[in-house]
């Protein structure tokens, strides 16, 4: 396991950390490679800083270590692209970013928050429990991307966890 980072500060995002987003997202999520392509592009997080917020986490010489995206669904809050620099995974940055945007959605007066996960990830689901989250519902799998050697997805399928906050 990492050392936590020391003084690392958590911000929203920007227009001008997108580069460095994409860079490190992808490197987060290089491990599902059942999917062709890669997890995020520009223009994705462009369009989804629009929709929500992408909040971050950084040393102090300004090196991006992690990021989340959020964005309020009515009256539940929702949380996706969990990514933390694979240099500093198991450190706890995830779960301080985890924390902020459950507090977000607190003050904002949401009463629940919502993630999703993929069938394939199995490994994340222990890793959720941890953070409070409990699985209540399966949704078919609609991310753009496709699988890789011409499968269709057809045994992939989302979890979704929702935690009371």
């Amino acid at each position: 396991m990492n050392e936590k980072p020391l003084s690392s500060s958590i911000r929203l995002a920007t227009p001008a950390d997108i580069p460095a987003l994409v860079k490190m997202i992808n490197a987060a999520f290089a491990i599902e490679e059942f999917l062709e392509g890669t997890r995020t592009d520009a223009a994705h997080l462009a369009a989804a800083m629009k929709q929500g917020q992408i909040l971050l986490i950084e040393n102090p010489q300004g090196q991006l270590l992690a990021s989340v995206y959020s964005e309020q669904r009515g009256d539940r809050g929702y949380l996706g692209m969990l990514a933390v620099s694979p240099g500093a995974q198991g450190s706890g940055l995830a779960r301080r970013l985890v924390e902020a945007v459950e507090d977000r959605f607190r003050r904002a007066g949401l009463a629940a928050i919502e993630i999703s996960v993929l069938s394939l990830r199995p490994e994340l689901l222990p890793i959720y429990r941890r953070f409070g989250f409990v699985e209540t519902a399966i949704e078919p799998f609609l991310y753009p991307r496709t699988f890789k050697d011409g499968d269709t997805g057809a045994a992939c399928h989302c979890i979704v966890m929702t935690k009371s906050i």
